[in-house]
Formats: C-alpha cells, structure tokens, sequence
C-alpha cells in the first residue's frame, strides 16, 4: 500500500517528539523498515516514485466508449451517474454499481480534455466604502424554538464586502418593509452610507417589464425612494448569477454557522421570546464584527456621513372595512372590529405588524401574517353577530379561525358527539362568546377543570366554573355640611333671622 503524504507528515512529527524509529512508524500506521527508510532520506516528504502515463490495467470501458461520448457531445449537460444507470441498461450484467466511480473519472477526464469552455470567474478587487451587498436567508433550519414552539422566520443581512462587516434583522419572509428596516438599520449602526447597494432580482426590488420587447427589469418605486433618501446608487446583478453578489451570498452560509456554534455553547435552541433570539442574534454579529474593525475603519473614512433622517419603518396604506368585518393588505386578509365595517382605515404596514387608523385615532394592532394569502381573523371581532347567526358557522370561509387553540376544537368535536351539529354550534359559539368577554384563558381552565370532574363542557356548567369578577364598591368621601354657605346665600336674597 503506498504511504500516504499524511502519514509522511505524522512520521515526521511524531520522530521529532520522540526520537524513536518504532514510535513513530506505529503512530504513522507504517512498517518500521519503511519508516526507517524515509527518515534516512535527505527530504522524507518528497514522494521518490516516477509519475507514470501507462494504465496499470485495462479500461473497463474502452469497448463502448463511443457511445458514451456521443451522448456527451449530444447533451453536455448529462451527468455522469445517470448516463452510468444508461450504460447499465444498454450493457446488462457487464457493468456494476463498483464502477461507478471509476466512470465517474473517465467522464471528467474526457471532458476536460474535449468538453467545452467553461464559466471563468474573475476575482474583483473591493474598494473601501464602495459598496453594500443585502440579502434574504431563511433561518428555519437552524431550528430556533420560541417557548418550545417552531419559529419560522427569515433575515434580512448585510454585507461590506471590504471588511465584511456585516449586520442582520429578524423578519417574516422577504418584503419590502424588511429590506428597508435592513438597510435602515445597518446604516444608522454605521452611522456612513456607502457609494452602492447590490441586490438580486428579488421582487422586493424590482419587477420585469414585457413591453416594449424583448422586455427589461425595472426598480420599485419604493425602493427608489429608499436609494433616493440616502444617496446611493442602485445596482442589480446578472439574472442566476448569485457570484456577482458573492460575499454577502457566502456570508449567508458563514453567518447561520456562526449562529449554529453558539447555540451549541449556549446549550438550547429555545428562547422566551423573540426579542430574546434578536438579541442574541446581534450579540453573535458584534463578537464577528470586533476583528473587522481595522478594515472597517478604512470603509468609514471612505464613506460620506449619515446626514438624513430615518425614513418612518411602515408602508402607509388605505382599506376599507368589507361587509365581513376584514381588510385586504397584501391580498391577505385581517379581521377588524365590526363597528368600521364601511368605513375606509388607514394602515400602518411594518415588517411584523399593522397599525390600524380611523381618522387618525389607533383602533388596534395586529399580527402580521406570515405568507401572503394566510388570513388573520380574531374570532373576538366577529362572535357577537356569529351568535346570533349560528347557521353561518358551517360553511363560515374562516371557520377554522374559531378555535383559537386545540382544546377549544376538542370541545366543539364533544359537543357534535353529544348534542348533534344544530345544538353544538349555538352551544360553542356561546363558549367562544364567553372567551371574548371573560377572557380565553379563563375557559381553558374551565375546560379541563370540567374535564377531569368527567362533566360535559356545555355553556351552562363552564359559565358556573369561569370565576367572576370582583365587585369593587367606589369610595366615597364623607360628606361635610358647611352651614355658612345657608347663611350667605339668605343674607344676599334679604332674608333676616333671628
């Protein structure tokens, strides 16, 4: 078996600590005459074998070789293992799964020598605070629990790609609202903006235009607005050529490991909160930003100084109230409550959340759907009119947003056993009326106190189980008679006494 240039090494190493020939060849998972060898040569890691240009034994392949190259001139773009299982096919029981490395080689090889030209990348040379690059990286496979639930969500991240300082939010899925809050957020921690800002052809940014043909890509309006704001030049790399944007693409990569290490050193993927995982997030992204600063500090110098306010970190929007007491953002559906049902509202759009206005007054604040499409509808908005149209509950469009948890859904799934579909609907519709009022939580408790008293979960006996509210007489002062107020007031209308 030839030795290997690793097991040269360990030789080596290993003869330098302890002197002994044995040792060191046992160390080196080598023969003691073969380390004895090596070591009496004046350089051991030199290999002392002539490269050879002769096949040592005969190519498996050779006899049908043509008709594997005439598919690879045909379609270059076969690879090796599929035209191999071809091979197999056309040639039974002459080749076997062994060989596949084998032809794997002989399929490199030859394509080296007559495939085509392939792509050559040209490394750039970055100038200091030239240039930003941003990306969006999905986070889920890092595997982030909060209060041991999956949390799925993504990053907005930023690049330099002179220092490779680099900087990341937390947020849903890849929008504007975060690209802007991004690059907002990474310029202010600068406190310097940089000459360009790259991106890829996210629709965030840019759409495509058919006509005129052949057609092109355009900016977003907003995002315009954006560059506009801080002054810098917008730029978009070559469609499918994610090199172009190659450090923050790279980084991408570099910082999820980073991310994955330091879980491992904090023994647990799960956090309180998301403001918690935020935290933590920023915290790993300082600790990598420390060795960046010498270089970053070059940037800086290069770079003009933040002179402009932030721009507000929500999208203005305006909806009106439907009939089914919701609003459409996005094409995304979010209930409100039914008094604007008519009504035109303002909406604050942020990355996580909107704000809703009605003549300038916040009516309420809601979570912001996680994917487009997804609608968020608040059984609290619309069980009052619900109640008193039971019949609208069975092919109610959002019927599955009325059970706010799992034990409400067993309940109902009790109630159809027990009472049959006509009376289970006004019963549960009554308990998720009482939510509303009373609070979700207090049910909850309602349910499993009567579940494990083996008592059915109707209206009447959770109402009993929900504790009421405390009644909190006023206080009140006690009452002081002044009577020389009387005497004033006699003596202005002329009244005398005695």
């Amino acid at each position: 078996m030839a030795i290997t240039p690793k097991q040269k090494r360990k030789l080596m190493s290993e003869y330098q600590k302890t002197g002994k020939v044995s040792q060191a060849a046992l160390q080196a998972d080598m023969d003691r005459k073969t380390a004895r060898k090596l070591l009496n040569k004046e350089k051991p890691w030199e290999d002392g074998q002539a490269s050879r240009s002769w096949r040592t034994r005969v190519d498996p392949f050779d006899a049908n070789w043509s008709e594997v190259e005439a598919y690879l001139k045909d379609a270059p773009e076969l690879q090796a293992k599929s035209l191999f299982e071809w091979f197999q096919e056309q040639h039974p029981g002459v080749y076997s799964e062994g060989q596949l490395r084998s032809f794997q080689r002989r399929v490199r090889q030859w394509r080296a020598l007559n495939g085509a030209d392939k792509e050559v990348y040209f490394p750039q040379v970055h100038q200091p605070g030239r240039r930003m690059q941003t990306d969006f990286t999905c986070l889920n496979e890092i595997g982030i629990t909060i209060c041991g639930q999956a949390f799925e969500h993504w990053a907005c991240h930023m690049v330099l790609p002179y220092s490779n300082w680099e900087w990341a939010i937390l947020c849903q899925s890849e929008n504007y609202a975060a690209l802007r809050h991004g690059v907002q957020t990474a310029l202010w921690k600068l406190g310097h903006v940089p000459a360009e800002h790259w991106t890829d052809h996210t629709p965030v940014v840019a759409h495509w235009v058919a006509t005129p043909a052949p057609g092109r890509w355009e900016y977003n309006q907003d995002y315009l607005q954006l560059m506009e704001h801080y002054g810098q030049e917008p730029h978009l790399i070559q469609v499918a050529s994610p090199h172009e944007n190659g450090d923050v693409e790279a980084g991408n990569g570099a910082f999820k490991n980073r991310l994955r290490q330091h879980l491992l050193l904090r023994g647990s993927r799960d956090f309180a909160g998301r403001e918690q995982w935020r935290q933590f997030m920023e915290g790993v992204l300082e600790k990598a930003n420390r060795s960046r600063q010498d270089r970053l500090n070059e940037e800086l110098q290069a770079m003009k100084t933040l002179a402009v306010n932030m721009l507000p970190e929500y999208v203005v929007e305006e909806a009106r109230v439907s009939a089914w007491s919701t609003i459409q953002v996005q094409r995304t559906s979010y209930s409100v409550p039914s008094r604007l049902i008519g009504e035109k509202v303002r909406v604050h759009r942020y990355e996580d959340r909107l704000e809703v206005y009605y003549t300038g007054e916040h009516q309420l604040t809601i979570p912001r759907s996680s994917g487009r499409g997804r609608p968020q509808i608040d059984y609290r908005h619309v069980i009052d009119c619900l109640v008193r149209k039971p019949g609208a509950f069975q092919n109610y469009r959002y019927q599955e947003a009325m059970f706010p948890s799992l034990a409400f859904r067993q309940v109902y799934d009790r109630l159809q056993e027990t009472c049959g579909d006509r009376v289970a609907v006004r019963e549960y519709l009554g308990i998720l009326q009482a939510a509303a009022r009373h609070g979700q939580k207090s049910v909850e408790d309602a349910f499993e106190t009567l579940r494990s008293s083996g008592i059915a979960p109707r209206l009447a006996a959770i109402l009993e189980y929900i504790p009421s509210p405390e009644a909190m007489p006023p206080a009140l002062n006690s009452l002081t008679v002044d009577l020389a107020a009387y005497d004033g007031l006699l003596e202005k209308i002329g009244v005398c006494h005695e």
